[in-house]
């Protein structure tokens, strides 16, 4: 956690925030590793004395989420998994647990992002085929949201859904004058990015099913001393109204519980005149997002006869009673290519929706 991003983002405890007992500022208590501005090692408190919570700094990464036994349950395993193991020996761990194992989850998610982040960095990747998926399409998905609406200047960015980390640095280079901050529950691809910043990329690239390809190359990336990555919960950020000026969210509205409560979030923590960019395949999923809350593709009989665009639509600046307040649509396209690489024979195809929308003055 770099103490610039600290003080510039300024976190605040989301258990109190959500409890609905105010804005607590986070101090860092214990240091027990630091280099260069950079806290490896730590330890958050609240600074509400009747709080009482604390919130880890692990490998770089605080995680500040209200519920931190959950996250541990669920992805603490993450940040014990090693990129070091000899390259048959992490075979034939992957071979003993085997397929749909915590172990081939982990490595599946990893390769996807690693590969569509950084691929086209590695020197030993070989020419992708031309009727198969290239490289870099989160980042051609926020160049086109970019030319569409984007302001010119910013100086506080949050990358939120950023997974390996690419768009951040992306962010990064865009604008050379912004502080630019990640943020995902996946420990595992935070480690990535984390890593990434350092100057080195490792990660486990599927070949067809539960064989991998270790992949390590060194990597120098613009303004990776201006981006850092944290865990925090998207649907609830430990940061206070106006944290900043631009706000990026790439197909992360159907992956989260409830996708009108994320549209209410990115509208509270952007600064008014404020920029939020979003992108959305409406790839809708039960474990994610329960289908009460999905935004389209259910309930036909309904207003907007199951458009997912339509319903979108309504929920920036429209009537609907949920809609976020204070955003207002700029520009949108519909149907912009994303394609993700799942291993050496397999890629899926979306059609994203892409929306550039501003948070109002008033």
């Amino acid at each position: 956690m770099r103490r610039r991003h600290f003080h510039a983002f300024a976190p605040i405890c989301p258990v109190c925030a959500g409890g609905g007992r105010g804005e607590h500022a986070l101090h860092l208590a214990r240091v027990h590793d630091e280099r260069d501005g950079d806290v490896r090692a730590g330890i958050l408190h609240c600074s509400e004395p009747g709080c009482r919570h604390e919130y880890p700094i692990i490998d770089g990464i605080p995680l500040i989420v209200p519920d931190l036994r959950r996250l541990l349950a669920e992805r603490g395993v993450e940040l014990m998994l090693r990129d070091d193991l000899d390259a048959d020996l992490e075979s034939l761990i992957g071979d003993a647990l085997g397929p749909e194992s915590w172990f081939d989850s982990v490595r599946q998610v990893v390769s996807t992002y690693g590969w569509d982040g950084y691929a086209d960095l590695d020197p030993a990747e070989a020419t992708p085929s031309p009727a198969g998926p290239v490289p870099g399409a989160a980042r051609r998905c926020l160049d086109r949201l970019i030319a569409l609406a984007a302001p010119e200047r910013v100086t506080r960015v949050l990358d939120l859904g950023c997974a390996a980390g690419r768009t951040s640095f992306e962010l990064a280079a865009r604008y050379p004058d912004g502080l630019v901050l990640g943020v995902d529950l996946h420990l595992g691809l935070l480690r990535l990015a984390q890593h990434a910043s350092a100057g080195r990329v490792a990660y486990p690239r599927r070949r067809i099913g539960i064989v991998y390809d270790r992949r390590r190359f060194p990597v120098t990336l613009a303004g990776a001393e201006r981006v850092d990555f944290w865990a925090c919960d998207a649907l609830a950020l430990p940061f206070r109204g106006a944290a900043a000026d631009l706000a990026v969210a790439l197909n992360l509205l159907d992956c989260v519980a409830d996708p009108p409560r994320l549209l209410a979030s990115l509208a509270a923590v952007v600064e008014p005149g404020g920029r939020v960019l979003l992108a959305t395949p409406y790839d809708w999923s039960t474990r994610a997002t329960p289908l009460e809350t999905w935004i389209g593709g259910h309930s036909q009989r309904g207003e907007h006869a199951g458009s997912g665009e339509a319903f979108l639509r309504s929920l920036l600046g429209g009537a609907h009673a949920r809609a976020a307040a204070g955003l207002t649509l700029l520009a949108e396209e519909p149907d912009f290519p994303w394609q993700t690489r799942l291993h050496e024979r397999s890629a899926v195809t979306y059609r994203t929706h892409l929306l550039a929308v501003a948070r109002g003055v008033g």
